[in-house]
């Protein structure tokens, strides 16, 4: 059996078909140091924070984006993908939908190029597509959370 096989699963399961195929998804999670979690949540029972802290906890150098909040996860939160100084290699979204084409295109235009995800149930089919387009890793309707346990051994 294929090791990737739970994985590809996981992204047959996304809305979006277009998603990167399981090998580039597990390359993704070996390379990336530095996450931008942009609605990195301060409620421990959402979603928007249980992920981040695990991904923090795998070893990830996670970075909030939360305008309504001073510090999440022990780290100083910005109020916009903008405010973050540092490279990073990853721009995870926990926005609505309605707001996530904005932040694809935020994070599209970052100089170093880092990959975009969106988590489950986001989705910003034009902004996404534009970014697909510029040669931009992105994933979209897929939770990171899930993905990266799905690894066969986690980086």
């Amino acid at each position: 059996m294929d090791p990737l096989a739970p994985l590809q699963r996981l992204i047959d399961e996304s809305s979006d078909p277009d998603n990167p195929t399981a090998r580039a998804v597990a390359d993704l999670f070996g390379s990336v140091r530095r996450i931008a979690v942009i609605g990195l949540s301060r409620d421990p029972a959402k979603a928007a924070r249980r992920v981040p802290s695990y991904l923090s906890a795998k070893g990830y150098d996670v970075v909030p984006v939360n305008p309504n909040a001073d510090r999440l996860l022990g780290q100083p939160a910005r109020a916009t993908l903008d405010e973050v100084t540092q490279p990073v290699d990853l721009v995870v979204i926990f926005r609505p939908s309605a707001e996530a084409g904005r932040h694809v295109e935020a994070a599209a235009g970052r100089k170093e190029r880092p990959a975009i995800w969106l988590q489950e149930g986001i989705t910003a089919p034009a902004e996404v597509a534009a970014a697909r387009a510029q040669g931009r890793f992105v994933v979209q309707d897929l939770c990171s959370y899930r993905a990266h346990r799905a690894l066969p051994v986690a980086p």
